[in-house]
């Protein structure tokens, strides 16, 4: 190979993707070595890695134009090896000339120091920092001022991020097109609303606190408060296509909740066991969000009022949000509906009812749809899906009311090729056997469906995933 000329050389070297291929190639020869050195332009590395600087900086030397770089401890026994530290930080920081994207997970031996010497990587546009537990909000800061690059940036698990000045600063630059902020406990939700500006151009947003008891607790929401009738936040979000909430309560303040009225250009919306929202919050996003591709809405007990002295336990949104959606929302495409700490023998505890589920369905073209313990759906709302024509990918998660019968519906939607069935008791071989005749599954999963067994599943699509197990991320 040393005969061929480089250039076709450098051109075989980026087809081949696998890491360890190219560790083994670069050492047939020294020219595929420093070929493949050159042109190498992401590592990800964590325990192993020698934190000498004498070797990162040998490390920087062999791979000139990194572009991308993970540091990653996740997992690492403590005493284990000697961890990256601000030394070694500043190591890569200033021989990386061209790094664009770092990312640092459960780096302990990293403060706020080692967070400043970032601001030599003037090319910096993404900067991820998970389980980071020695940064404040006074190293933020200085990445705020230092990477003037910077347009995506991730905080997830740093519980010392206290103070938003660092978030005003960014705010007032106006150049974060990505804000993904999980678990600091340091920062409440109506703290973003000091990034003022910044909104403008903000693309994609997350926020997640810590989860909570997704029972009911003893505040009573106003079910008919408007957090939109009155623009009292100057600020407007119009770039926003992902919008992420998580685990907050949006009562007294109103915090991001108002966030919902301003989204233009909104795509993807995710919330999330979020407190205080009403069928007031979802109109208004109806009415400015005519782009809505995905929704999410993961929904649990609350208590509103009725009238002065009354009130009920429920979900947050009722039929008059999914009206709202299928009048107002004609791209929908993807619906995922989650209710999990409701029981069938309440079904009065979730807002929906079939009647509003099947008008947001028959309005919009739905591709994908998603049912978690959906207690108002039945084997009439499987007759329904069954004319629905776009339809492709359907999972029911413990939707205890769906039977054999409704199966013999889903049989004839014209385009689905992509069914899971999770702790669908009321299933079982004769319903299955019902799909399979009709020959259209592309895909099928049963996880923990007592009544289908194995047997019966194989056959029914050309990839068939079976399991009799509880699922574990259906436990929480």
């Amino acid at each position: 190979m040393e005969d061929l000329p480089e250039a076709l050389l450098t051109e075989i070297l980026k087809r081949i993707t696998r890491t360890s291929d190219l560790n083994s190639l670069s050492l047939v020869s020294k020219q595929l070595y420093k070929i493949e050195g050159n042109q190498r332009g992401a590592i990800h590395v964590g325990a192993g890695l020698c934190t000498a600087t004498k070797a990162l900086t040998s490390l920087c030397a062999r791979f000139p134009n990194l572009q991308k770089v993970e540091i990653d401890y996740s997992g690492c026994i403590p005493g284990h090896g000697k961890q990256l530290d601000n030394k070694g930080l500043f190591v890569f920081s200033s021989h990386c000339s061209s790094l664009i994207d770092l990312t640092l997970s459960s780096c302990s031996c990293i403060d706020d120091s080692g967070l400043g010497c970032l601001t030599y990587c003037k090319t910096l546009v993404s900067l991820r920092l998970n389980s980071i537990p020695k940064i404040t909000s006074s190293g933020l800061f200085s990445v705020a001022v230092g990477c003037t690059s910077l347009s995506a940036l991730h905080l997830i698990d740093c519980e010392k991020i206290a103070s938003v000045e660092w978030l005003e600063y960014l705010g007032r630059d106006g150049s974060l097109e990505e804000l993904v902020m999980k678990n600091c406990r340091g920062i409440n939700h109506h703290d973003f609303l000091k990034f003022g500006s910044g909104w403008m151009k903000l693309q994609k947003f997350e926020f997640e606190m810590e989860r909570h008891d997704r029972l009911p607790g003893d505040v009573v929401y106003d079910s008919s408060y408007d957090a939109h009738s009155m623009d009292i936040y100057d600020f407007c979000c119009e770039s926003l296509k992902v919008l992420r909430l998580a685990h907050i309560r949006t009562w007294p303040e109103l915090g991001l909740r108002v966030v919902l009225g301003k989204c233009k250009a909104l795509e993807k919306l995710c919330l999330e066991y979020v407190h205080a929202l009403n069928d007031n919050d979802m109109i208004a996003l109806s009415r400015s969000c005519s782009n809505l591709k995905s929704i999410k809405l993961w929904l649990n007990l609350q208590r509103y009022s009725i009238d002065v002295s009354d009130w009920e336990t429920r979900t947050s949104f009722t039929d008059n949000s999914l009206y709202a959606l299928a009048l107002n929302c004609p791209m929908l495409q993807v619906v995922d509906l989650s209710f999990t700490p409701c029981s069938p023998d309440w079904p009065s505890e979730i807002g929906f009812t079939q009647q509003g589920f099947l008008a947001l369905i028959q309005s919009c073209p739905i591709r994908v749809l998603v049912l978690n313990t959906a207690n108002f759906f039945d084997d009439e709302g499987m007759k329904a899906l069954s004319s629905s024509p776009h339809l492709e990918t359907l999972e029911l998660i413990a939707c205890f009311a769906v039977t054999d019968a409704g199966m013999r519906f889903l049989a004839h939607t014209p385009c689905l090729s992509h069914l899971t069935l999770r702790v669908c008791h009321k299933v079982t071989d004769v319903g299955l056997a019902e799909l399979g005749s009709a020959h259209k599954l592309e895909s099928l999963v049963i996880e923990y469906c007592g009544e289908i067994s194995l047997q019966a599943a194989q056959g029914v699509a050309k990839s068939v995933h079976y399991s009799s197990k509880f699922p574990d991320y259906l436990m929480y």
